[in-house]
């Protein structure tokens, strides 16, 4: 499915269903202006065309203990396509790594990191990143205030593409 398959309505499901993932079909109906049987038909549709991945509960770190965020900018020591794949599935593996990017610049991997204290990333650092062989340095960094976490995406490019498409149709009409 292309962007521009997207209407104004599915625009809208998205938006709301990524502000309040525990709307029920009714009140998304009700929010986005359709009846619920098209709207749950939407939803369906969006869900099995990957737009919707999953839906789940965001926690809050420091009511479960996890109090510490680290970033981790990790170089290779060789690098090669073999160890990329190695590092990137040792790091998917590892429950303290909420996100993770392959990047270009000074790192080649850069980890959000979850634990519950210093001490606790003193034993996940020495215990299982500096045993990974293909990691040749690691620099941490450590958060003092979460600004923003797990935000909405933004779909006003969207928007915007679907206004163009509508006005390009018009005009095709027109002539």
């Amino acid at each position: 499915m292309s962007d521009l398959e997207l209407d104004a309505i599915d625009l809208r499901i998205l938006s709301a269903l990524q502000s309040d993932g525990r709307l029920t079909n009714q009140e998304l109906a009700d929010q986005v202006g359709l009846s619920p049987s098209p709207c749950l038909r939407r939803v369906r549709r969006l869900e099995k065309d990957g737009y919707i991945r999953t839906y789940r509960a965001v926690l809050d770190r420091d009511s479960v203990g996890l109090g510490l965020t680290i970033f981790v900018d990790i170089k290779m020591v060789k690098h090669s396509r073999e160890n990329a794949a190695a590092l990137r599935d040792a790091l998917i593996a590892m429950p303290e790594v909420v996100a993770c990017h392959m990047v270009s610049g000074n790192a080649d991997f850069i980890a959000e990191i979850v634990v519950s204290d210093l001490k606790t990333y003193e034993r996940f650092l020495t215990d299982q990143l500096l045993t990974l062989p293909m990691i040749g340095d690691i620099r941490s960094s450590f958060s003092l205030t979460r600004v923003k976490s797990d935000g909405a995406l933004p779909l006003t490019h969207l928007k915007r593409e679907l206004a163009g498409e509508k006005v390009r149709e018009l005009l095709k009409h027109r002539s």
